[in-house]
């Protein structure tokens, strides 16, 4: 076959480097001919030299452009005319005679009645950040010049179908930059045909081929039209079989062309592939993924006894896994990974000087997320029961995804609980045995939380002063050394063991008031309205700053239609807006650090982006009655202190107790005295980070008055170190910044698990619940009481638009989401623990609360009416 001509390239001919000119689908069929032993169905494949030739050709396409890169999504009847329009152009348009030439060229090595696929092949599709699978057309059985060349126009048309252009749209490719190939495969007609997976599509387990088999064409088990069988294979051997009842199955017809038959009934529940021909098959699936050096997804077809390749393309939907060296997983068995995101509250994507910043050195990047690898914990035996039970008692989804690790045998080599100075078989020093500090529930004076306020305070102040002497690489060294600093002085005994003696004084009292006077969750309400929680009361001071701007109606209406985030230069024009603004820099001054995903130190804060505030201080206006800040934080402190006094009087009446009512009434001490420093260590570290910020945003402007980068926001997407470099030398390549700024897109369409293998085996947990009432959600119950109202599902904090009654449901809360925890009734988020930070304000404003609820935000529909039970954890759809 003659391949000079710029139209025709045959598939042997073509390798990944002729992506432009072949698209995904034929780039990779290219590269499938060069690997021994596969065997592939010739073909050829008419270049996107073709395709730009009849796009120029028909002058009116350019204008159905121009009008097609102005929609969004939501633009669907405009969509759906204008792509109807595009594929009458694109399939009326005459070949042109040298196009159709070269194809009959080719043609004519084949038979005359040989049948063939014709499948599109875009340039955009097939890759590993983006699959296209399914977006464009193939056509099947196609016989004779005629009807190919036919279908070669409607593939060509198929790059406009609504489906291909809404999937371009949401993905960011621009319509005019995605060009189309067609590849012209010779049939093949097989008995069996299916779906390899080099990753189990289920766990994400890399370790694992899943093969989906169903009789007659794949296209069938593609399309969703019949049951396959499926196996698992890991290293040679089928680990698991299911036998579907195969009762269709597609094939194709001597005229040409595809039809649908009835699978005899004997033959229906018979294994589509024997045992010898699934660990051929998986073999074959890992020598191609090992080709590609990613996860593939292959189209198959078993003809004659012989296996063809019809199609292979890579796994994009896969969380990749923690970046760590080989040598640190070498010998040890599988690693397991926990996300640090999922403690923190704060799920989503982070920049690289974020993640930079933030990472320990215990910690590894994955899809723009942090994980802390727990296997030196779980070898140990006495690790391995503290972690388990310490995370299970806050995260029980966590628990139980850690036990059926452990549970598996061989999974993990134990590591001698003993005190010498033994080495993990990867040469990892083995942990010290487990400490019980903490554990304990200390008694402390009432003055260690103002002190370690006190302490706090002085470091910020001394961290401000000492910042502005610094520039260039000595404030990075500087801000790295802090950091240290500020690490240490967090995790100081004292500190945490304030924080962990609430933390266990409160779990003591739900277990002993349960078990001696049957009451449920009592810390809920003995924790309401306590002195020094920073995070509760900057709540209440928003509704402080709503209270300010409340009487005067021109400043709301202002508000309603700003759009800027100047907006506080324009108020005093304003009745009243003079002390408006007084009001919300007041806030600001406090609070102004602050902001959603608040861990990411490139994050826009408050300060940054005053018009964030807007959205909540209105809904407080619209919500929330005058004087509500006083009124609620006295409402909780009398329902604690009336808890209290009922729990004491009830022991009273107890055997023993006088003892009783003395360790009772010494832990609501601790609940009351401590609890509510719990929010404040956070706010301290964000604080920090905030001065950070705005001296390494004066660093970043440097660079672009030097022209080095483009805008200072680009410094977000070099790790710090990298930053460094482009101190010292002036220079960043731009490159490296596009580069990352297109993983940072990808990443943000990926859900991090809570836990993830080296194998990528992704382990979400289930709740061991029973008697839960029908159709019921469960989740982690964190803050009781049981609530009905409107759900109000929110993703984007600054997009809340909420009324008095409602429940919020969203994937996470921060800090920074607490205001709008005054508006709302209860709460359900996806993410969470019975001490992360929006558990601990539901308690504090004694809102019914359930988290950890899995895929809340798809499962609830906004606007359905629902029932939260805080109490027994989980919600009903009413």
């Amino acid at each position: 076959m003659k391949n000079s001509r710029p139209y025709i390239l045959a598939l042997q001919d073509i390798t990944l480097a002729n992506l432009a000119a072949v698209g995904g689908k034929g780039a990779n069929l290219g590269e499938l001919t060069q690997i021994d032993g596969i065997r592939v169905p010739a073909g050829f494949c008419i270049t996107t030299e073709a395709f730009k030739q009849i796009l120029a050709q028909t002058p009116s396409m350019s204008e159905l452009l121009d009008q097609l890169s102005l929609l969004k999504v939501e633009d669907h009847a405009t969509i759906g005319q204008l792509s109807q329009e595009i594929r009458r152009v694109i399939e009326g348009a005459s070949i042109p005679q040298d196009i159709a030439r070269a194809v009959a060229d080719c043609l004519t090595t084949f038979g005359e009645k040989e049948a063939f696929a014709v499948r599109s092949s875009a340039t955009a599709e097939d890759m590993p950040t983006a699959s296209f699978a399914g977006q464009q057309d193939t056509y099947l059985n196609v016989i004779g010049q005629g009807a190919i060349l036919n279908h070669i126009s409607k593939c060509w048309a198929s790059l406009f179908t609504e489906r291909a252009i809404i999937y371009r749209i949401q993905n960011g490719f621009d319509h005019r930059t995605v060009h189309l190939a067609v590849v012209v495969q010779q049939m093949v007609f097989p008995q069996v045909a299916g779906i390899l997976f080099t990753a189990d599509p289920i766990t994400s387990n890399r370790q694992v081929v899943s093969i989906d088999a169903s009789f007659g064409l794949g296209e069938a088990l593609v399309a969703g039209l019949v049951n396959a069988d499926n196996y698992k294979v890991q290293n040679g051997h089928i680990t698991g079989k299911q036998v579907a009842s195969k009762k269709l199955a597609i094939y194709a017809v001597s005229e040409g062309g595809t039809s649908q038959h009835t699978v005899e009934q004997e033959q229906q529940t018979i294994q589509a592939l024997t045992d010898e021909q699934i660990i051929q098959l998986a073999h074959i699936g890992r020598t191609i993924g090992s080709r590609f050096g990613h996860p593939q997804d292959i189209e198959w077809c078993l003809a004659d006894n012989a296996f063809s390749i019809v199609q292979s393309r890579p796994i994009t939907t896969l969380y990749p896994i923690p970046d760590v060296a080989d040598s640190e997983n070498a010998g040890a068995g599988p690693h397991v990974y926990l996300s640090v995101g999922h403690q923190q509250m704060m799920t989503d994507v982070m920049k690289p000087l974020g993640l930079s910043l933030w990472r320990l050195p215990t910690m590894h990047e994955a899809g723009g997320r942090l994980f802390v690898d727990v296997t030196p914990m779980l070898a140990s035996p006495a690790g391995r029961n503290t972690i388990i039970n310490v995370l299970g008692r806050f995260d029980p989804l966590v628990k139980d995804a850690l036990t059926t690790l452990v549970e598996r045998e061989d999974f993990l080599s134990t590591w001698p609980d003993d005190n010498n100075e033994q080495s993990h078989p990867s040469g990892q020093k083995k942990p010290g045995p487990s400490t019980p500090l903490y554990q304990a529930l200390n008694d402390y004076d009432p003055g260690v939380v103002e002190e370690l306020i006190r302490g706090s305070e002085t470091a910020l102040e001394e961290l401000k002063q000492q910042i502005q002497t610094k520039s260039g690489v000595v404030l990075l060294d500087f801000v790295l050394d802090d950091i240290q600093r500020l690490r240490k002085r967090i995790a100081d005994p004292q500190n945490m063991g304030v924080i962990m003696t609430a933390m266990n004084a409160a779990v003591w009292l739900n277990e002993k008031m349960e078990e001696w006077l049957g009451e449920k969750a009592v810390a809920d309400t003995l924790s309401q309205s306590v002195s020094n929680n920073v995070t509760s009361q900057m709540g209440l001071d928003l509704l402080d700053v709503a209270d300010v701007i409340r009487p005067y109606s021109d400043l709301t209406n202002y508000l309603q239609r700003v759009k800027d985030n100047r907006f506080l230069d324009e108020l005093p024009t304003y009745e009243g807006g003079q002390q408006a603004v007084d009001a919300i820099n007041a806030f600001l001054d406090k609070y102004g650090m602050r902001c959603a995903g608040e861990i990411d130190i490139t994050r826009p804060r408050w300060r940054e982006e005053p018009g964030m505030l807007i959205p909540m201080i209105l809904t407080n206006i619209r919500t929330v009655a005058s004087g509500a800040s006083k009124e609620r934080f006295e409402q909780g402190l009398q329902a604690a202190l009336s808890k209290e006094q009922s729990l004491l009087a009830q022991l009273n009446s107890l055997p023993s107790s006088k003892q009783k009512v003395n360790e009772t009434h010494r832990m609501i001490g601790l609940v009351r005295m401590l609890c509510g420093y719990r929010e404040y260590p956070k706010y301290h570290i964000i604080s920090c980070y905030f001065v950070y910020k705005q001296a390494l945003l004066k660093e970043a402007e440097a660079l672009r008055q030097a022209g080095a980068i483009q805008s200072i926001e680009d410094i977000y997407y070099l790790t710090i170190n990298e930053l460094r470099e482009a101190i010292l030398t002036r220079k960043v390549a731009r490159s490296l910044i596009n580069l990352r700024k297109s993983e940072y897109k990808r990443y943000e369409k990926l859900t991090p698990p809570r836990v993830i293998t080296s194998d990528g085996e992704i382990l979400s947990g289930t709740y061991k619940r029973d008697h839960l009432p029908a159709n019921a959600i469960a989740g982690l119950a964190v803050s009781s009481g049981v609530i009905e109202g409107r759900a109000r599902v929110i993703v984007k904090m600054e997009e809340a638009d909420l009324e008095e009654g409602d429940i919020l449901i969203t994937t996470f809360t921060d800090p920074s989401w607490t205001p709008l925890f005054v508006a709302i009734k209860g709460l359900v988020t996806e993410v969470g623990g019975l001490m992360t930070h929006g558990a601990v304000i539901a308690r504090e404003y004694g809102l019914p609360a359930v988290v950890g609820v899995e895929r809340a935000t798809k499962l609830i529909k906004d606007g359905q009416r629902i029932r939260v039970n805080g109490t027994e954890g989980y919600v009903e759809i009413l």
